[in-house]
Parts: structure tokens; sequence; C-alpha cells
């Protein structure tokens, strides 16, 4: 058995920055105040994380009923953002999805920082949602190690048994992703599609490293599938 966890933004999709929109309008409409949006940085961190920081730098109490304001009003607005944004799904995405989907040797998760909500109304809105059985996210925890572990109890909850950590392959396209995926003991393919170059990436030692999945035989050929 195979084993992919996906990142999603800036690995399966770009949304042409949804995400943050929703979140600022979320500061605004909850809180009156995006101040400090745009100095707190989103890529591949948890939405928890980013949700904290976005609290420090607007001076907003960190409570738990601020952020569940804040996360409400942020899934209330990502569906319009997602519309009114130009995102796309990255190359080769699709096709590749297709390639693993219904596999008997597969299965497909998420590990991705955000929310588990956010994750659903992201893929749903591009098409993708539904090749995705499980995964770990953003809605507790402030550190993707802490996602990578959830995903990899979701990996074994999922398929009933044991799977051995070198068949299961983080895909990604930031440091974190690798970071994470090497707390698991997991490989890792990281994809030069967001906002890291390949040669940012290569740095950390993935154990592949694409510009995009327009091509993936280099990934299909290490697989042998």
């Amino acid at each position: 058995m195979h084993v992919f966890l996906f990142d999603i933004d800036g690995t399966l999709v770009s949304s042409g920055g949804a995400g943050r929109a929703a979140m600022q309008q979320a500061l605004a409409s909850e809180f009156g105040q995006v101040s400090g949006a745009v100095d707190v940085p989103f890529s591949g961190r948890t939405d928890r994380a980013i949700g904290r920081d976005l609290f420090r730098s607007n001076r907003i109490d960190q409570t738990a009923a601020n952020w569940t304001r804040f996360r409400d009003a942020y899934l209330r607005h990502l569906p319009t953002c997602l519309a009114s944004h130009d995102g796309q799904i990255l190359p080769g995405i699709s096709a590749l999805l297709e390639h693993f989907h219904g596999r008997p040797d597969v299965a497909m998760g998420l590990l991705t920082g955000n929310l588990r909500e956010g994750a659903r109304l992201k893929l749903s809105h591009y098409g993708l949602f539904q090749h995705f059985a499980f995964g770990g996210f953003g809605d507790e925890h402030l550190h993707r190690d802490d996602v990578a572990k959830d995903a990899l109890r979701a990996v074994r909850v999922h398929l009933k048994d044991y799977v051995e950590e070198e068949r299961i392959w983080v895909i990604g396209d930031t440091p974190l992703d690798i970071g994470c995926a090497r707390c698991i003991g997991a490989r890792v393919l990281a994809v030069a599609t967001g906002w890291h170059s390949r040669e940012q990436l290569a740095a950390q030692h993935p154990d592949l490293t694409l510009s995009d999945l327009s091509d993936p035989r280099p990934f299909l050929e290490r697989l042998d599938i």
C-alpha cells in the first residue's frame, strides 16, 4: 500500500489569495481591524498559528471565544473569496489524482495547515475533495509536526492496519512540509509550485524535488506503480 498525504495551498491549488482575503474580512467583520494582516506569514503554517499571530498583530485578546468568532467568520467568508479570486488547480494535479483514484494499492489523504472545514471548502470549490478520505488539519495545532502526527494516526485508522512509514509520501511545496514529513518518518516529494524555489526546497533534502507535477514520471518511477 502506498499512502500519499497532500498539502493544499501551493501544492494542489493556488487560491489566488482567497484564504488571506477571507481571514482579513473575518478580522474586519468581527473585530473591525485588519492593520496587521499583511505582516503575518501564511506559507506552510497552520490556520491556528496564523490566527494567533493575526490576533497579536491586531492586539486582539487570545481567548477561546475570540478564536471561535474569527474561525466561524473566516469559514463564512471563504466561499465568496474563492469565487471572486483568480485561483487554479496546479499543473498536473488533476491527472495525478485521477491516476491514483480508486486504486486498491493507493490511499490518499491530506496533511494541511488548513482548518478541516476550510480544506473541504477549498477543495470542493476546485472539484478535488472527493479524492481524499482522511487527513491531518490545522484546527488545533500551532505546529505542522503535530498536524503530521495526526495525519499518521488518521492513516492507520483509515487503513485499519500498520503502514511502514517509508511507504508514506508527503507531497508539499514548503520547507515546513519537508520538516513535518521527516518528523513522522515519511518520504517527501517537494514541488516548487508555491512561494519557494526548487533550489530552496532541494536544500532541505527531500527525497524528490520537481518544478511541478505536469510530468509526474520521476515520481511514479520511484514508486514503481
